[in-house]
């Protein structure tokens, strides 16, 4: 084979088929050997290359021009995250991922300061996609040994990032319904910003009096106002928002509306807060009037603002198909029952989307499944659902490849989700589903552990793409 491949200009070298050192008569012949000896390895080491950027069956992976921004995370789901990449996605995508560990160890050692250049990365580039993390409580700082009781993770994200945060169940129809006439999707619309999640909250000792005071930069008046006198110990809280805040989420939720084709509400408690809830109310009003009102219109859909209390009932009496736009605090409640209402908190998508819609973080609804890990660290088998975790993966690429434009990503995106979706309907699942269809359930016969679970999907996947 090497002498065809040479014989055209090195006939010197192959009398006689041979190869070898008694055929170098002289130094001039072996130069020239040794010449295309090298060119031949070269050769060698890239069709080598080539090859390992392809599946086993040869199917090119697909190229993602631009980087997504990795975090990392804890406990149970940071053992399931790394096996949906290494198994669910590298595979299939040449993808440069730049990668942030949000484990509570690191963010410990770092001062958190990782969770804030994780942050900056995404708004770099343009796309992140997150585990889930720990927030720790009292008991965690003493568990870990942090130095101190750091904020929330996904608080300082949104925080820096100031987007919306949009979570949507994926339905499954075998997976019955706590809420049986939700018959179709809700869109929980949250604000990703200020509020509870910035607040200042501390502990009063004693008798005394709690003011706040707002100072103008510009030398206006003060502000002050007394809040509370005090006859013993107590708590107080301050939080805050801001106009140019709310104004993006109330354009987000309106987009998103818009694209949906759904109806669009927005809840407050502006009876009680008057001022702070009342300015939310305000805002949404003037931007729908002066920006949407027409394009709502010719889209047949509608807006409205109730009070919270009266939409969490209504929600519980209709059927779905809407975008409820949520305050911080609210959407972190109301996502979860919403989640678990169409049948596991595992099966949520979620997504931070900045008003302009240039930035996505994709992030799974659920924590890090303590109760689970525990067991894991114990040797014993568990069956974690990974669906909301793989989703964060397919809805933060589906946005890379609508950025790029990359229409092969978005298939492959929309793919692997259908894959999921398929397997779970096809009686492959975690135990978390299949008590919601009876309840008394076997491992083998009615679910499957987390290592087999995904071991279907990745068996599945590459039915599904040939592989």
């Amino acid at each position: 084979m090497v002498s065809v491949l040479f014989s055209k200009n090195s006939t010197k070298l192959y009398k006689n088929n041979n190869i070898g050192a008694n055929n170098c008569h002289n130094n001039e012949t072996c130069d020239f050997s040794l010449h295309y000896l090298i060119k031949l390895i070269k050769s060698i080491l890239y069709i080598w290359a080539v090859c390992i950027t392809k599946t086993t069956s040869g199917m090119s992976k697909i190229k993602v021009e631009n980087p997504v921004v990795e975090l990392d995370g804890d406990e149970m789901t940071r053992i399931i995250w790394k096996f949906i990449k290494d198994k669910l996605i590298t595979p299939y995508l040449d993808l440069d991922i730049k990668y942030y560990d949000l484990g509570i160890e690191y963010r410990d050692q770092t001062d958190d300061q990782v969770t804030i250049d994780a942050a900056n990365a995404i708004k770099q580039y343009g796309v992140g996609i997150k585990c889930a993390t720990i927030t720790p409580d009292e008991a965690r700082v003493a568990e870990f040994g942090l130095k101190q009781m750091w904020k929330s993770p996904n608080g300082t994200i949104r925080n820096i990032l100031d987007g919306t945060v949009f979570r949507e169940p994926i339905v499954m129809s075998n997976v019955p319904r706590l809420v049986p006439n939700w018959t179709a999707p809700i869109c929980i619309g949250r604000h990703a910003f200020g509020d509870q999640y910035r607040a200042t909250d501390f502990l009063t000792k004693g008798k005394g009096k709690l003011t706040v005071k707002f100072t103008p930069e510009d030398g206006g008046p003060e502000q002050s106002y007394e809040v509370f006198n005090f006859k013993g110990d107590g708590v107080a809280l301050t939080m805050y928002n801001t106009d140019e805040s709310i104004r993006g989420f109330a354009h987000a939720c309106f987009n998103q509306a818009l694209m949906k084709g759904w109806p669009l509400y927005l809840s407050t408690k502006n009876t009680i807060l008057k001022k702070y809830d009342g300015r939310f109310k305000d805002i949404f009003e003037e931007i729908y009037q002066n920006d949407y009102k027409q394009k709502f219109e010719a889209a047949g859909i509608t807006y409205e603002h109730r009070l919270i209390d009266d939409m969490v009932a209504s929600a519980l009496k209709w059927n779905g198909n809407f975008v409820w736009a949520c305050k911080n605090y609210d959407g972190d409640v109301q996502s979860d029952t919403v989640a678990q209402g169409f049948g596991s908190l595992g099966l949520m998508t979620s997504t931070l989307v900045t008003p302009d819609g240039t930035v996505m973080e994709a992030e799974a609804a659920h924590g890090t499944v303590t109760r689970h890990y525990r067991d894991h660290q114990a040797g014993k088998p568990t069956s974690t659902n990974p669906i909301a975790s793989i989703f964060a993966w397919t809805r933060g690429l589906e946005f890379r490849g609508i950025l790029d434009k990359n229409q092969e990503l978005i298939d492959f995106c929309k793919a692997l989700e259908e894959v999921c979706i398929e397997t779970v309907e096809s009686g492959k699942m975690t135990k978390d589903l299949a008590i919601t269809i009876k309840p008394k359930v076997e491992h083998g016969t009615d679910y499957l552990y987390t290592e087999e679970f995904l071991a279907a999907i990745d068996e599945n996947l590459k039915k599904r793409l040939g592989k």
